[in-house]
């Protein structure tokens, strides 16, 4: 390769590799990169010092990983999620690249504490829960297992927002963590593409109007300007990329307008784009607020897919070739209208056949499934879609003739089967739903634990799966341990590497080799001694922020995510006001001193999630503070739950609580997470901890209530929830108090209508699984008497929960779905 008459391209001087010459670039980068001498320097200047230092060492990884991509031609994963809940970057990255320990060495020694610079780092506001989460940990773990990848999600200015609680109650406020820019990015502006919404679509010049042969012509662009974060592998392996899209105006000011006095209006074009890319999951209760959503969703599947198209024909020359060279993966069912465009990107843009352009979006696109809810299956109203995207709208329509045309051709199905898999619900509302579009536009749909992948099967795409029954398949979720376990427990670490040596560093499910220790009392004395350090530090920080009291020495007892009545949060803090009456009414009993720590989220329009985070903050304002409980029970609601908190609260925890209805959690992550740091679950037969319980052992975790089955069958043969709580005591008075305002005397009405729809329903089996949850929480209780029998069964649960790393899904994806080996 040539340059300017050069034979060789210039290489870059040699990196450093002893502390002290990192020290030197770490000053280097503050004097001549951030401006400040050493003696100037403030904390977030040594931050942003020590970030460009890293960052340069997986530079050098991610162009070499990219010059080795291109050299092999080989498949490459192109990754569409609506989220990526990366979390704070600076430990990841230098954890990876192996060189954290020297980075904090050379801190050290120029008079920086490496935690102090670490808590200054934004956690990224570009996620909610476990799918932003998840696929964070997919981006990790293909470049570590050395798979070419790239991310693809939105830029959100504000994303999810920062949560505080102002008298008990949620308030939403924007998260500004691109306030002070984000030296992680690098903005490839050659790389933008227009995106259009509205107009027209007329027959294409010299063509008979053919449904192939179409012209859309919108009446709205904008720019999709490309931001690339590099993610570095485990050792520094393969270093891939994560490319969030910011929305753009294509004239930031309408200069005839502001000439005109219009000073707002002229702006209006500017703010309707940047709009896009401001917050994430707008609410959408409004009218406005659902086509903010859709522009949203196909302002990011259309700038991504045409930088997948992009690419592929710059290096391999042909559209028809893009399923052998592009393994395009759906995280869910938002990035779904990414199907129709890739449709109208090969019949428009490049002029091929209806069948065959079909025929090459299916063997390219992959779809992942992460709820059975009806509501998160999602679906738009017909005028809305056909009016933002008329294009997409009659290639639905097309794709529709052809599906309902197969499935009367297969004779598996009746007529209203045949209706169920229509792209287009016809009851009530006409609305296009975008799961059956995304099953349908993917060669591969999968669940993500065994119990999800089943249930898919025979409820949300029974019908589909009579139609095309090998299409269906289970990738089990997992976590990555490099975060999960080694960054944020680096005591657990230590005392594991001391036990078994290293070879789990590589390969987690080598944790299994500790299974040897659980029984060994001198190894269990130094495990509960760093869980009582990992929650000191919690117990530290609550303290710090919140003001709150608790000991160290109690049961820590977590519950963290987003909130939800099918996570049922509700029941937990049932469970605790019973509690509380029967350590009141029995004081002579021997009570484990408990803590109940909850965090999530709830989603700015639903009420009832932000009544129970209400209803939490004033059962601790009742138990807390109530002299007769001695201490024994404390409740504490955590806000602004994130990754930053989780990697704080998680190896702290004892119990973890997995307790969502059972058939309604597709899966779970957190669960793992906690497991692998030592915390027993209290859960039900729901998600992955059906299979946990399979690996970890049924006598190392405790599981209670109804199975999946069982809830339906109660559904279907007349569940009357008020028979079963008048039948328990305990049940009935704790529902009796929260209603009638024993925790809220300021409004004694306040949880009528909550409680009301328990008796009147129980939807999510409260009721159904109280008895059985509260006899396995005083199981809990025995349990924890004895620590020796404690930490034997934390330890297994360690020991035995290797194969639930995200390495194995991501290895089981790379060879059953995306082929990466063909």
């Amino acid at each position: 390769m040539k340059l300017k008459g050069k034979t060789e391209l210039p290489k870059p001087a040699p990196r450093g590799t002893t502390v002290e010459a990192l020290a030197h670039e770490i000053v280097e980068r503050l004097t001549y990169r951030i401006g400040k001498n050493a003696y100037a320097a403030k904390p977030h200047d040594w931050l942003h010092a020590v970030i460009l230092s890293i960052r340069d060492r997986v530079i050098d990884a991610w162009i070499t990983s990219t010059q080795k991509t291109y050299e092999q031609e080989g498949r490459r994963v192109y990754y569409l999620s609506l989220e990526f809940l990366i979390g704070r970057l600076m430990r990841d990255a230098a954890s990876n690249m192996e060189m954290l320990d020297d980075v904090q060495a050379a801190l050290a020694s120029l008079g920086v504490d490496i935690d102090i610079i670490a808590a200054l780092e934004p956690d990224a506001a570009l996620g909610n829960g476990g799918l932003g989460r998840l696929a964070a940990c997919f981006m990790e773990s293909m470049a570590t297992v050395d798979v070419p990848a790239y991310g693809y999600g939105i830029r959100y200015v504000n994303g999810m927002f920062r949560q505080e609680i102002s008298d008990g109650w949620q308030v939403e406020l924007p998260e500004t963590w691109l306030a002070h820019g984000n030296p992680w990015e690098f903005e490839r502006r050659e790389a933008s593409y227009e995106v259009g919404f509205g107009g027209l679509v007329d027959p294409a010049e010299g063509d008979d109007g053919g449904p192939h042969q179409m012209h859309w012509k919108p009446s709205e662009r904008v720019i999709a300007t490309p931001y690339d974060t590099p993610i570095a592998g485990w050792r520094g392996k393969r270093v891939n990329t994560l490319r969030l899209w910011e929305a753009q105006p294509i004239d930031p000011i309408l200069l005839d307008k502001f000439n005109a006095g219009d000073h707002v209006g002229a702006l209006s074009e500017s703010n309707r784009a940047e709009a896009l890319t401001r917050v994430l999951y707008p609410a959408d209760s409004s009218a406005a607020g659902q086509e903010l959503r859709l522009r949203q969703e196909y302002f990011f599947s259309s700038a991504s897919l045409q930088d997948v198209v992009r690419r592929h024909i710059q290096y391999f020359g042909n559209i028809r070739t893009l399923p052998d060279k592009a393994a395009i993966q759906l995280n869910d069912t938002h990035p779904a209208v990414a199907v129709a465009e890739l449709m109208r990107v090969m019949l428009d843009d490049h002029g091929l056949d209806f069948d065959e352009a079909w025929d090459i979006t299916r063997r390219t696109f992959s779809y992942t499934n992460h709820t059975l809810l009806p509501e998160a299956l999602e679906s738009w109203p017909v005028p809305l879609f056909e009016r933002l995207l008329p294009r997409h709208m009659q290639i639905v329509y097309a794709i529709n003739s052809r599906l309902l045309a197969e499935a009367r051709r297969s004779g598996a199905l009746s007529d209203g089967a045949i209706g169920a898999i229509s792209l287009i619900d016809e009851g009530g509302e006409r609305r296009v739903r975008m799961g059956n579009l995304a099953f349908a536009g993917s060669h591969s749909v999968n669940g993500v634990s065994a119990l999800h992948t089943d249930l898919m099967k025979v409820t949300v795409f029974a019908d589909l799966h009579t139609l095309y029954p090998t299409r269906i398949n289970n990738k089990t979720n997992g976590v990555t341990y490099r975060r999960w376990l080694m960054q944020c427990n680096p005591g657990l670490t230590g005392l594991i590497r001391e036990a078994i040596g290293d070879g789990f560093l590589d390969d987690a499910e080598k944790l299994r080799d500790l299974d040897a220790f659980a029984d060994d009392s001198a190894f269990q004395d130094k495990f509960l001694a760093v869980k009582r350090a990992n929650k000191a530090a919690l117990s530290s920080l609550l303290r710090q922020r919140l003001n709150a009291r608790i000991d160290p020495a109690a049961l820590f007892d977590i519950q963290i995510k987003r909130i939800h009545e099918y996570k049922r949060q509700l029941l937990n803090i049932v469970e605790a006001v019973s509690l509380y009456d029967q350590i009141r009414s029995h004081p002579e009993k021997d009570w484990v001193p408990r803590v109940k720590l909850f965090g999530g989220k709830a989603a700015s329009s639903y009420h009832n999630a932000k009544l129970i985070i209400k209803l939490a903050g004033d059962v601790a304002r009742v138990v807390n503070h109530d002299p007769a409980v001695q201490g024994l029970l404390k409740v504490q609601f955590v806000p602004n739950y994130n990754v930053s908190m989780a990697e704080v609260m998680i190896p702290a925890a004892d119990l973890s609580e997995q307790i969502s209805t059972a058939g309604m959690e597709a899966s779970g992550t957190g669960n793992m997470k906690f497991a692998v740091n030592g915390a027993l679950t209290i859960g039900t037969l729901d998600g992955a901890n059906v299979e946990m319980r399979e690996h970890v052992g049924d006598e190392n975790i405790v599981i209670f209530g109804l199975t999946a089955q069982e809830v339906n069958e109660r559904r279907a043969n007349g569940y009357e929830p008020r028979a079963v709580i008048d039948q328990s005591r305990e049940l009935s008075q704790a529902l009796n108090a929260i209603a009638t305002g024993v925790f809220s005397p300021d409004d004694p009405n306040r949880y009528k209508d909550l409680i009301q729809g328990i008796y009147d329903h129980d939807w999510f089996m409260l009721a159904a699984d109280f008895d059985s949850y509260s006899a396995a929480q005083r199981r809990v209780d025995a349990l924890w008497m004895d620590q020796s029998l404690w930490a034997k069964k934390a330890i297994h649960n360690v020991a035995r929960m290797g194969w639930f790393s995200s390495d194995r899904t991501i290895r089981e994806y790379a060879t059953d779905i995306w082929k990466m080996n063909a």
